[in-house]
C-alpha cells in the first residue's frame, strides 16, 4: 500500500512540475501553486525526486524564496490567490449546503488573511538580491 501511495505522489508531482513549467511560458496558467504541489508530493513520495526538484532552476526561481524566506512578490501572491479562488468558486456555486458554502467563504477569507499578513511581500529586485546573496 505504501508503494502505491509513493507512486501516486510521484506521478502527481511530475504532472504538477509539467503544469508549472507550462505556467512559466503561459501567463494564464499559474506557476507557483503547481510547483508547491510538486514540492509537497515529492517530499512525501521520494527523497530522490525531492532532491532532484529542489535543485532545478524552476524550483530555485519560483519557490526557493518562498520556502526559505516566507516571502513572495506581489505578482506571485495575486496569481496564487486568483488560481485558488477560481478553484474554490466551483464548489461554492455547485454545492447546496449553506454550511459548506460558509466553510468555503471562511477558507477564502483565511487564505487572504494568511497571504496578506503572514507572507512577506517583496519586490522582484529584493527576490533577485536574496538569490544573489545565497549564491555568494
Amino acid at each position: 500500500m505504501k508503494s502505491i501511495k509513493k507512486y501516486i505522489y510521484i506521478t502527481v508531482g511530475l504532472i504538477s512540475v509539467v503544469l508549472g513549467a507550462i505556467g512559466v511560458i503561459l501567463p494564464i496558467l499559474p506557476t507557483t501553486p503547481f510547483l508547491l504541489l510538486a514540492s509537497y508530493c515529492f517530499a512525501k513520495g521520494s527523497d530522490k525526486f525531492n532532491n532532484w526538484f529542489i535543485n532545478t532552476k524552476l524550483y530555485k526561481k519560483h519557490l526557493e524564496s518562498f520556502v526559505k524566506e516566507r516571502a513572495m512578490t506581489l505578482r506571485e501572491k495575486i496569481c496564487l490567490l486568483a488560481f485558488a479562488d477560481f478553484m474554490l468558486a466551483f464548489p461554492l456555486i455547485i454545492l447546496d449546503s449553506i454550511f459548506m458554502k460558509c466553510f468555503i467563504v471562511v477558507l477564502i477569507l483565511f487564505k487572504f488573511y494568511y497571504f496578506i499578513f503572514r507572507i512577506k511581500t517583496i519586490t522582484k529586485e529584493e527576490k533577485e538580491l536574496m538569490k544573489f546573496k545565497k549564491e555568494v
